[in-house]
């Protein structure tokens, strides 16, 4: 019988204790968010659970405190404000959110933002020249390789991509380079006549 009774006992202390201990902490988290708001913002952001990242966008170096989870084109739009880089499927299918790693072209919605870190990324901001169309954008204005312009960054970028390492391409290694770009608008033929034209720009 007392060895049923010190159970009991037991179990009411550490129910007790627990409820002790969950009690303070709830009243503690007003204090510890207090002295956070003091502390330096390095400090609080790693309290926040948040990394440091370094990247250089379109000749730029930026600096920011990051969730890891963070995908590059989240990155790019809401803490660069570079909101000509879009996000439609989000899951690497349409390719909208097409930006450079260095001379590579690649989906920033698939890639967290700590995966670019150090590294140099253009987006379709990068392209213009001060207040002017790059070659490549103007071709697509001229050409009307475009229709509703949501997939059109990404489309923009490939086809700089494209051209970056084939100055020259038939129109069957256009088709191929731009296949990972989707267009619901269904405006390939003047895609394609787009990437030809920004070609022939890029030559003069």
């Amino acid at each position: 019988m007392s060895n049923k009774k010190n159970k009991n006992l037991n179990r009411r202390s550490f129910i007790k204790n627990i409820g002790v201990g969950f009690a303070g902490t709830i009243a503690a988290a007003p204090l510890l968010k207090s002295h956070a708001k003091k502390l330096p913002e390095e400090i609080k952001d790693s309290l926040d659970g948040k990394v440091e990242v370094t990247v250089y966008v379109n000749g730029r170096k930026f600096r920011r405190n990051i969730f890891p989870q963070t995908t590059l084109a989240q990155f790019i739009r809401d803490e660069l404000n570079l909101t000509g880089t879009k996000v439609s499927c989000n899951h690497g299918e349409c390719g909208s959110c097409t930006v450079l790693i260095g001379s590579d072209a690649v989906y920033s919605c698939q890639m967290l933002a700590l995966d670019a870190d150090q590294k140099f990324i253009t987006t379709i901001e990068g392209l213009m020249k001060n207040d002017e169309l790059g070659e490549v954008q103007k071709a697509f204005v001229d050409k009307d390789g475009l229709q509703c312009g949501f997939c059109t960054p990404g489309q923009i970028i490939s086809a700089y991509a494209l051209l970056k390492k084939n100055p020259a391409p038939s129109e069957e290694e256009i088709r191929e380079a731009m296949s990972g770009n989707l267009c619901r608008c269904g405006a390939y033929p003047k895609i394609i006549e787009s990437v030809d034209a920004a070609a022939k720009l890029l030559k003069k």
